[in-house]
């Protein structure tokens, strides 16, 4: 079967908000056995979403419609639904006794704009959102559905999940799939296409899907099977293949970050981690406890911006700074070393550079960025020499970080090119 997405919202298509939505209904959908083969972003008009609801359903199976379904009078999709599917608005009884029970266990009052969410088309099959105020909505024509959703994300994944994946699954006979990402770090699309060219022509003359999906700092291998799990065995084995030739690149599978791969190093060798941050504001640090449980090995951290705090927080001393800066091998060697000591942590991570736009000389240009790792046996540097986006640089920084720091853990260092 084939599928596709259809967001609403002029606030989409001028940018103030991202789709996320898209994205993660895609994967939810082909992780099943089902295909995307388009996904269109239209304003909130009349004319746009019959247009497009119009045109999807001739092509599709299925199509997936998020946004548009609050209180407020600008909400105009399931008016225009009703347009579309020649019928009317009723008063469902049981949505509205939902949505009361909704704000009666908030100790909110419900209001007329509230009550107007329980009128639903009576062409639908009404989709119990028990998470919000606006149900999801499953209508049929000619042997395709449309599913309408509310495009805020944790309403729209549970529809998803819990009311719309189902029924799609008891409706139609779904190909069978099977999926396996493998994660990479510290090397660019071009460069890990080279080193796999063999690997890669063998997947794909056994029949695999592989896919590139490149992002700052790393690349993920996507390998699929249309046989599904019978093929799980075989494309475990290419995957081991990889990661055994590969160690400084490969750091785990199917969409484990970084932090969470080196908090698993971590915990299993009972050693902790601490930072110090110049150029990155604490970004490196905030990135490690985005992980549940990084208190057991992160003890924390010192933003060292100016070269008084690097002074006075972590000990740098005053004729390191005057001889060679607060961007230089030497800086970052004392920021590691002072904060590993003042954080009485196994190891220190400690940054410092220039990361843009301004700021940088004819021998420390935008984007020259050092990287130090203090531990008990010393300390390992690295120089970055990255670009003149701010963000990027930043990103590509922290990124950069824990890959080197990974590798330190798993002794890999020796491996790097």
């Amino acid at each position: 079967m084939q599928a596709e997405i259809i967001t609403i919202g002029d606030e989409i298509l001028i940018g103030q908000t991202v789709d996320t939505n898209s994205a993660w209904m895609g994967q939810l959908l082909s992780s099943n056995g089902i295909r995307i083969h388009r996904s269109t972003s239209i304003a909130d008009t009349k004319e746009e979403i019959l247009a497009a609801i119009d045109e999807a359903l001739k092509r599709s199976d299925l199509v997936l419609v998020t946004g548009g379904l609050g209180p407020t009078k600008d909400d105009i999709t399931k008016h225009t639904l009703c347009t579309y599917f020649n019928t009317t608005l009723e008063l469902n009884q049981e949505v509205l006794e939902r949505i009361e029970l909704f704000f009666a266990k908030r100790n909110k009052p419900m209001l007329d704009v509230n009550v107007q969410q329980a009128a639903m088309p009576k062409a639908c099959t009404v989709l119990a959102n028990d998470v919000g105020t606006a149900s999801g909505m499953w209508f049929e024509r000619n042997g395709s559905i449309l599913v309408s959703m509310p495009g805020v994300p944790y309403e729209m994944k549970f529809l998803m999940q819990e009311r719309v994946l189902p029924r799609v699954k008891k409706r139609f006979t779904l190909s069978e799939m099977y999926h396996q990402t493998l994660m990479t770090s510290g090397i660019g699309e071009s460069f890990l296409a080279e080193k796999i060219e063999t690997w890669e022509d063998e997947v794909r003359a056994e029949g695999f899907s592989l896919a590139y999906l490149p992002s700052l700092g790393g690349v993920k291998l996507r390998l699929t099977s249309m046989q599904g799990d019978a093929d799980k065995d075989k494309i475990d084995a290419y995957f081991k293949r990889l990661e055994k030739a590969l160690p400084y690149y490969v750091y785990g599978r199917n969409e484990i970050k970084l932090q969470e791969r080196i908090g698993e190093l971590l915990r299993g060798k009972k050693q902790t981690l601490s930072a110090v941050e110049s150029c990155t504001g604490g970004a490196l640090s905030a990135r490690i406890v985005s992980v549940p449980g990084s208190s057991a090995y992160y003890l924390g951290s010192f933003v060292s911006y100016t070269n008084r705090l690097k002074k006075e927080l972590v000990g740098v001393k005053p004729e390191t700074l005057v001889e060679f800066g607060a961007v230089s091998e030497e800086t970052v060697i004392e920021m590691a070393q002072g904060g590993r000591k003042a954080l009485k942590t196994d190891y220190c991570i400690s940054i410092s550079g220039v990361a843009g736009p301004d700021g940088g000389t004819a021998l420390k240009p935008v984007g020259t960025v050092w990287l130090a790792i203090a531990h008990e046996k010393g300390v390992e540097t690295k120089k970055l020499n990255l670009g003149n986006s701010r963000v990027n640089n930043i990103e590509l920084t922290i990124n950069y970080s824990l890959h080197f720091f990974k590798n330190l853990l798993e002794n890999n260092l020796e491996l790097a090119e």
